[in-house]
């Protein structure tokens, strides 16, 4: 077993004698792992270690030399001597030694003027995966990355290669963002320079969104690439990315890159060309290996698997031997993308959003063990600095997938917020996680969670201005806030629809129940809330509204234009009261009637929103995330973007399953007629204790009601079980896909 693993599954012990002080690092060849740890501790100690090419007479010293060993790999011993403290650092050139430093920087136990080790310190550490990086555009679509300076993208990749990552990839030639510092190809030339600082690969990301046909548009975009590839310092990869965005077909894409390949050649001759498969379909997935076979492109470093790609398995089985595959996993997104959060209550996804602050450490460490054999190493999606837990983890999982996920968080915490809080902070970054299973009303712990880092944030002010420890903070406070509208706001609901049968003034009386939800439920949270979006904004460039920090869209991060976006159906009840009240009066009670049996229509009846964890019990989960990790055999919901997010059409319609693996309801009434009812969107094709239904009624709009009756034949045991038959509509957008929001089993 490696030194590495064995070090990552134990917690360090400290030997408080063996405190460090006018510690003296030796390197003769002034490598920059020496100064990234001298600057690192004097950041956090206020040490000021010198660096020297000689071995001092005395006092402590870490050594650090280069040695010929496996690639990137380090070796750290404490050697025995009498007389003083040594630390050896071993190497593999820069780049291992850089990752030797980042080892004790990431276990060191900090203090003020002083440092101490762990007793015995012995490790022996190599990677699992060659390319272990992240993508870190500069572009307006990015919510903070087009924010930052120079200095604070250097700080950061200093950052992710000191957690482990040796490549980084940047966005070149992106319209202006109003929050840039420097034009785009000033920038990426800067990510470059830093990239060749320390010794980590840089990649481009370089879609075509124009026609490839169009000979004006294909000039100019390889004339962009020639004034890059002269000027940059370090260019290691150019990703072209078939589709998302951009959608040419691969006729057109693989001799472009062809002919790109020849200026890339020409000022970066290691530099190697990587396509990916998104959007393609079977047949131009099948040109793009048959290309490779006939033409054995040396350009060519291998397949990207990304967003909407073929699978890793299918690609490792069709790719040709010789070229590699490089995952893109998309760590950054929580819906409408490749991994989304499990079973997402919908409050969460109503406000948070696509790109809240999302560390789910847990998760994505079954995710990446799980695809890990199938790949050669990954370069994550990242569309801000809200993800960053996550972009450590997988660096450290990069050179150990079996290393311990606490112990990781430890050492986020340890390194980032210090060593008196690294315990307790890891384990608030795993509750933060939890905050996101099941009900959002039924998990108290979320409440708890928000405690802890109360507690945290009174007893370490001096880490008010660390923009890390703020989106911690930002997320329980949020959380826990979301969670008490969420509660209040349903029972406000369910008050209203328990009046709207009485007549008379019902509607009036049910508006002002509803604008009870206007009054702040938490007003301490929700404007401490407002206070650590506007902290981050500061710190960070995190741009949490469209208004107040020019966001890029709803979408992109936004949660603080959300925080009171209704959870009930509050907007949609307004839009029916209005209607309503247009209709003759015979027919208004009849309206009302309706909306108040909706989710409750009677003894022996049920209802399921079918997305939705809190109200569909009657659905079967057949695996969780143990067993399917990516969720492939076993569905979660999906969350559709109206309105770019202020849709005010019923909150079931937006949440949906393609169609439930099943839903099970005993003890019906065998004596009874049943009749199945159905909104969503498309075609639903079901059966019932495996008989196919025939609607009655079929409507396929969203919203639109379909009507099964059952035979009493088939609920003559008390049990009845439903089922959807699966329908091929992979020639269609996801977006136009079949789907189901909400089932009936109504009693006769």
């Amino acid at each position: 077993m490696r030194g590495f693993l064995t070090l990552l599954l134990l917690i360090p012990v400290f030997c408080a004698a063996a405190t460090w002080q006018e510690v003296t690092i030796v390197s003769k060849d002034k490598q920059i792992a020496a100064q990234v740890l001298q600057e690192e501790v004097l950041r956090r100690t206020g040490l000021a270690w010198r660096i020297t090419d000689r071995m001092p007479a005395n006092g402590p010293v870490i050594v650090f030399s280069s040695i010929k060993c496996a690639p990137e790999s380090y070796h750290v011993r404490e050697v025995p001597d009498k007389k003083r403290q040594i630390i050896q650092v071993n190497g593999d050139g820069p780049r291992g030694l850089l990752y030797g430093a980042g080892y004790l920087l990431r276990i060191m136990q900090y203090g003020q003027g002083q440092v101490n080790f762990p007793e015995h310190l012995a490790v022996d550490a190599s990677p699992e995966k060659a390319i272990r990086g992240h993508q870190i555009g500069y572009r307006n679509l990015a919510n903070s990355y087009d924010g930052w300076t120079p200095e604070q993208y250097e700080q950061y990749i200093r950052d992710l290669a000191i957690f482990g990552a040796n490549s980084i990839e940047a966005i070149p030639f992106m319209p202006p963002s109003p929050h840039f510092h420097l034009p785009s190809m000033d920038m990426n030339l800067r990510i470059s320079s830093f990239c060749k600082k320390y010794d980590l690969d840089f990649s481009v990301w370089t879609p075509a969104t124009f026609d490839l046909n169009d000979t004006a548009k294909r000039n100019y975009y390889l004339l962009q690439f020639d004034t890059l590839f002269r000027q940059a310092v370090r260019l290691d990869a150019v990703f072209f990315p078939g589709g998302d965005p951009g959608h040419n077909a691969p006729q057109l894409v693989m001799p472009l890159l062809e002919e790109l390949s020849l200026p890339l050649k020409k000022y970066h001759p290691k530099a190697r060309i990587w396509l990916s498969l998104q959007g393609y379909d079977s047949t131009a997935c099948a040109f793009v290996y048959s290309y490779i076979c006939q033409h054995h492109p040396t350009w060519l470093g291998g397949i990207v698997v990304g967003p909407s790609s073929p699978s890793l398995e299918d690609t490792r089985a069709a790719l040709p031997a010789g070229y590699a595959i490089r995952h893109y996993p998309d760590i950054t997104h929580t819906v409408r993308c490749d991994y989304p959060v499990v079973w997402w209550d919908p409050a969460f996804a109503f406000t948070l959003g696509r790109e809240p602050v999302n560390p789910q450490p847990v998760y994505y460490a079954n995710v990446y063990r799980f695809i890990a054999p199938y790949m050669d190493g990954f370069i994550s999606y990242s569309d801000g600095a809200h993800d960053d837990i996550n972009k450590m983890l997988w660096s450290a999982l990069g050179w150990n997938s079996r290393a311990d996920v606490r112990e990781i968080l430890m050492q986020y915490a340890n390194f980032f917020f210090g060593s008196a809080v690294r315990e307790d902070a890891a384990d608030g970054v795993l509750a933060l996680e939890k905050n996101w299973d099941g009900a959002i009303a039924e998990n108290g712990g979320i409440e708890a969670t928000l405690s802890l880092w109360q507690q945290l944030e009174q007893r370490h002010p001096e880490l008010t201005g660390n923009w890390r420890w703020q989106m911690c903070l930002l997320r329980a406070y949020y959380d826990a806030y979301t969670r008490k509208r969420a509660i209040r706001e349903a029972a406000l609901e369910a008050t209203v629809n328990s009046i709207l049968p009485e007549g008379g003034n019902a509607m009036d009386r049910a508006e002002k129940i509803l604008q009870q939800a206007d009054e702040p439920v938490e007003p301490q949270w929700r404007n401490r809330i407002i206070e650590l979006c506007d902290h981050l904004f500061k710190s960070v460039a995190l741009q949490t509204s469209v208004s107040r920090y020019q966001a890029a869209g709803p979408e992109r991060g936004a949660i603080l234009d959300f925080l009171d976006r209704p959870l009930n159906n509050r907007w949609w009840l307004e839009d029916k009261f209005r209607y309503i009240r247009t209709l003759p009066k015979a027919a208004q009670q009849k309206a009302l009637d309706t909306i108040a049996r909706w989710e409750n229509p009677g003894p022996g009846s049920y209802y399921d929103a079918v997305g939705n964890i809190s109200k569909s019990p009657h659905v079967l989960r057949s695996e969780d995330l143990h067993t399917d990790p990516l969720m492939r055999r076993s569905d979660t919901p999906g969350f559709d973007w109206w309105e770019s997010g202020y849709s005010r059409q019923r909150l079931s319609w937006m949440v949906s399953l393609r169609w439930p693996s099943a839903m099970r309801y005993d003890h019906l009434d065998t004596t009874a007629r049943y009749m199945v009812r159905v909104t969503g969107y498309g075609e639903s094709l079901l059966r019932a204790n495996g008989v196919r239904l025939t609607p009655g009624v079929y409507n396929k709009e969203v919203g639109g009601i379909k009507e099964f009756a059952v035979p009493s034949s088939l609920t003559g045991t008390g049990t009845l079980l439903l089922t959807w038959d699966a329908i091929d509509e992979e020639h269609l957008n996801w977006r136009q896909h079949s789907r189901v929001t909400e089932v009936w089993l109504i009693k006769l």
